[in-house]
This record gives C-alpha cells, structure tokens and sequence, in this order.
C-alpha cells in the first residue's frame, strides 16, 4: 500500500489563501516573495475543492495560528492539526486528493441521470452504438428522451433502432457497460477538477499587476503546464476594458457605484475614461465627470488599485454567467 498523498506546503498556504477571497488574499500576496508566489500560483491549480464552511472554520483557526508566528509556508505541522480537528475524513481525503472508493451499480446509474442531457449526448456520441444503445435502455424514461432529442439525427436513428432491438443484457455485459460508465463519470469528474483548478489560478493572477501574471504565465509555460490558454481565458484587467465591446461594458457598469467607478478611474488614461463612461447613462457621466475634474490629491494609489480590481473580478464572474466574453478568451479561441 502507497503512502498517503500530503498537500506540500505551498498547497496549504494557496487553500487558505482561496478561502480567505479575493480582497484579503491580494492584500496579503504583496508580502510574498516572487518564489513563494510561484509556488502558490502552482500550488493552486492542482488543489482540490473542500465545502466553504468547513474551509472558514480552517480560517479562524489558521489567522490564530498565524498571529502566533506559525507563518504560511512554515507552518505544515500546524496546518495538518487544524485540518485533521475542522474536517472530516472524507473531506480531508478529498483535499488531498485520495482515491474516491468505486461507485457501487446503483450509484453508477443515480451519477449517470445527474449529467446534463446535452452533455450525455455529446459523451455518448464517442461511444460505440450498441454501447449508447444499451445505456438509454437502462435509464429513466424520462431522462433518456431527453438525451435522444440532441444526439446527432444520424446516431439517433442508429441508437433507437438498436435500444428497439434489445433483449435482455447478460449479466457480463451489463458489468462491462456500467465499468465503462464509471470510467465516463470520473473523466466528467476530472475534467471539473480541472476547470475549478484553472479558475482558482486566475483568481489568483487576476489580483496581480500585468508585469507579474506575464512572468508567472511564463513560469507555467516553462513548468510544462498544459492548460495555459484555459488559464488566460479566464485573466481580465480594468485596462482591457476598452477591448469589450459596449453591449458588454454596458452590461458590466450596470449596477456597479458610481463611487466605486469615479475611485477606479482616477489617473486613468483617456481613452479608458471614454470606453467606461460611454457605457453609462447621461446623469451618471455627468456625475461622475464632475468628480474627475476635481483634484485627485489624497486618494491612496492603493485604493484605486482595489476600485480597478473589484470591476475587473465583476467583469469575470458576469463571464462566468455568459453575459460577455472577456477579450482573452476570444484571442485564445
């Protein structure tokens, strides 16, 4: 038997760091070093999803710790302490990606009914007819019909004519059909993984200047990472918002303070005022025009610098939700 898998201590440090949000953490990521960050950014994008509230009793525990000197990347014994009083078995193994126990035969086909009929098509669209065939004969009714809609015309009529002609399925023939489900399920679970492990990296690299995410994507390009392009789509900054197109800066300002918009366009370049304030109503440019006029003096270059980032993170999650698409995901299409 292996030894059991450990999150190495930049792991750690980056699971906090998620836990923590956007605002604490990129307030804190001014005090690493530029190694430690590369070690987190890194750390990130393979780490694993642990429920939100379990993840802030880990907090509480850990900002204790820290008041203490127990530090962030020196501090893998305490980390395991608290982990091993705020978690539960299970959830650790999660953490630290531990081999899940197989699916039983139920399970199986309960996991298979949760997949989005679209998606189900698409997986069974790889599969070979008499396979796809045998798997809607043994799933719900209603389900089924729902995947057979939005299969291809071609392999719809292929499929029904088989699921038509079915008998019973053999015992061994059913084992081997539900081992190969088993195996689509856990490749759809990997694929989540990663997908959850690209947006925690962006998080991060989203909190930074352009200088640092251009060298750290340099650093993941050099390490051999493969999903570059996913993380790059899922990048944004205040500055690339004249790249938006106006029905998506509309959709972005709307809603947004217009304190939060005046703070984070002070000192900006022109034509980044125009592409923002072009977005808005008349009444609010106006206001927000007049604000700009007056002296800037006073007005903390940090402050500023958190007004870009809360726009930029806003713009991110309305992609996220499909409203727009953000401009470095159209280059990396």
């Amino acid at each position: 038997m292996g030894a059991a898998v450990k999150l190495t201590q930049a792991q750690k440090a980056a699971a906090i760091l998620v836990a923590m949000g956007k605002p604490s953490a990129g307030r804190l990521l001014k005090f690493f070093k530029q190694e430690e960050l590369k070690a987190l950014v890194e750390a990130a994008r393979v780490l694993r999803t642990i429920p939100q509230a379990e993840l802030e009793k880990v907090v509480e525990e850990f900002e204790h710790e820290f008041t203490e000197g127990a530090g962030l990347l020196d501090s893998a014994d305490s980390m395991d302490t608290i982990l091993s009083e705020s978690l539960s078995p299970e959830e650790i193994s999660v953490l630290m990606g531990r081999s899940k126990p197989a699916l039983s035969r139920e399970e199986v086909w309960a996991e298979l009914e949760k997949v989005e009929p679209a998606r189900l098509a698409q997986l069974l669209e790889r599969e070979h007819p008499q396979t796809a065939a045998v798997i809607l004969a043994q799933m719900a009714p209603k389900t089924a019909s729902k995947v057979i809609l939005v299969l291809g015309k071609a392999r719809r009529g292929d499929v029904m004519r088989r699921m038509a002609a079915l008998g019973q399925v053999p015992p061994a023939a059913r084992a081997l059909i539900e081992k190969r489900i088993a195996e689509i399920l856990r490749a759809e679970a990997g694929g989540k993984d990663a997908s959850a492990g690209q947006a925690r990296v962006a998080s991060v690299l989203n909190e930074m200047d352009k200088a640092e995410v251009d060298e750290l994507i340099g650093d993941l390009e050099a390490a051999g990472a493969e999903d570059i392009e996913a993380i790059r789509a899922r990048l944004f900054s205040f500055e690339e918002i004249v790249d938006l197109p106006h029905k998506a800066r509309v959709a972005l300002f709307d809603g947004l303070a217009t304190d939060l918009v005046t703070l984070a366009l002070r000192n900006a370049p022109q034509e980044l005022v125009e592409a923002a304030l072009s977005a808005l109503g008349q009444r609010s440019r106006r206001m927000i025009e007049a604000e700009l006029a007056m002296p800037a003096d006073g007005i903390p270059a940090e402050d500023i610098a958190q007004a870009q980032r809360r726009i930029a993170a806003t713009a991110v999650e309305l992609s996220q939700k499909g409203l727009f698409d953000l401009p470095s995901a159209q280059k990396a299409a």
